[in-house]
């Protein structure tokens, strides 16, 4: 999204874009797919904000409005930006509570809302697991792989660069300009945004500021037709617990990659980017046994990927979307809206690259600098001891 920004800004610059691994591999393409426009703080008990939503709502419309002329200026897949909306989920008398409060916070704000009561929800998702759903009719649903992936082919056609397998594994000034260490090649250029999240401590900034969570998911083989029948409701939705702790669940078409239902849950805080073969295991459990409560006419199916993706967040719940350095610049912290929030991000950088101002601008340049995390081994086990109880609390969300 900064390349694209940029592009705009200054349609005749080079823009370089250097991806450690292969274009959407990474969080951008490896995430739920919701690009949510209302509040949707996950630090939250039930979603809202701690601070000024109506300005965080007319942000993240903004970052979904430049995200839907991207895809039209490129001519991108449909399928892969669906401005169909989402539900929030809810199954216990709590999550319910959840529901209303929620949805008393949006009519505050002078959202409307909608509710779906058990049957209409059982006709949506084939599912009678849920007691009701809060609709959110402005979330745009992503195949978010081949949205990036457009988007990407797009800014390449257009003279971009991207180049794929390019960790940059050193930064440092050559005279008047930057000049950025990959294994295959370094790259020179006058000014550099960073769009790496925790890995800012990689690069000097922000240690032992950052907290990294992984999220894990599971995902269906192909549903043949006779699966399909049994599983009933619509092709295409996705529900987000009424519960931020609780289990997000999505089916997809053949638009979107084929008949299949995505369930993603369980987190963990770790030290280190890579996700423990332990961990995955007893996440996938788990979402396996969420799978069978939700859709029991397909208990026992087998699933096709297991995988744990990304999270970075600060213990504030702020960004670090500034200049770092001279002519250095960040698009960090997503805080679990990473479709939205690293449009966002990216779209700052980009106009303070380019010394222009806006209310993407000015947002981000309020923001205080993330808190300092606790001491370790204290973060470690304390965060991970909170995220299970608060998983447990949320279990059949």
């Amino acid at each position: 999204m900064a390349a694209l920004r940029l592009r705009q800004l200054q349609p005749g610059a080079r823009i370089v874009v250097l991806d450690a691994g292969r274009i959407a591999a990474g969080a951008s393409g490896r995430n739920s797919g919701f690009m949510i426009d209302l509040p949707h703080d996950l630090q939250s008990e039930y979603y809202a904000g701690a601070g000024d939503d109506r300005t965080m709502i007319a942000l993240n419309r903004r970052a979904i409005g430049f995200a839907a002329e991207a895809v039209e200026h490129y001519d991108n897949d449909r399928n892969f930006f669906d401005p169909g909306g989402k539900l929030n989920g809810a199954v216990s008398a709590a999550a319910q509570d959840h529901n209303v409060a929620y949805a008393r916070h949006l009519e505050a704000l002078g959202e409307r809302c909608e509710v779906l009561d058990e049957k209409a929800m059982f006709e949506v998702t084939g599912a009678r697991h849920y007691r009701s759903g809060l609709i959110s009719p402005g979330t745009v649903m992503l195949q978010p792989a081949g949205y990036i992936r457009g988007l990407a082919a797009g800014l390449q056609a257009e003279g971009g660069y991207a180049f794929e397998g390019s960790p940059a594994t050193a930064i440092e000034r050559a005279g008047p300009d930057w000049q950025v260490a990959t294994p295959r090649r370094n790259v020179t250029a006058p000014h550099v945004i960073l769009t790496v999240n925790r890995h800012l401590k990689s690069f000097g900034f922000e240690h032992a500021r950052l907290m990294q969570l992984l999220l894990y998911a599971v995902m269906t083989p192909e549903l043949g037709g006779e699966t399909l029948a049994r599983l009933g409701g619509q092709s295409r939705w996705g529900i987000t617990p009424s519960d931020p702790m609780g289990t997000t669940v999505r089916r997809i078409d053949t638009g979107q990659g084929g008949n299949r239902i995505v369930v993603r849950t369980c987190a963990t805080l770790r030290l280190d980017t890579r996700p423990q073969h332990g961990a995955l295991a007893r996440a996938s459990r788990t979402m396996r046994r969420k799978f069978d409560q939700r859709f029991p006419q397909l208990a026992g199916s087998g699933m096709d990927s297991a995988w744990a993706g990304h999270l970075c967040l600060a213990r504030n719940g702020v960004s670090v979307t500034r200049q770092l350095y001279e002519d250095l610049w960040s698009a960090c912290v997503q805080k679990g809206l990473g479709t939205v929030r690293g449009t966002l991000t990216g779209l700052a950088a980009a106009e303070l690259a380019c010394g222009e101002t806006s209310i993407i601008t000015q947002h981000f340049q309020g923001e205080a600098r993330p808190k300092r995390l606790p001491p370790q081994p204290f973060l470690h086990i304390g965060a991970n001891a909170l995220l299970r109880a608060r998983e447990w609390r949320a279990r059949d969300e």
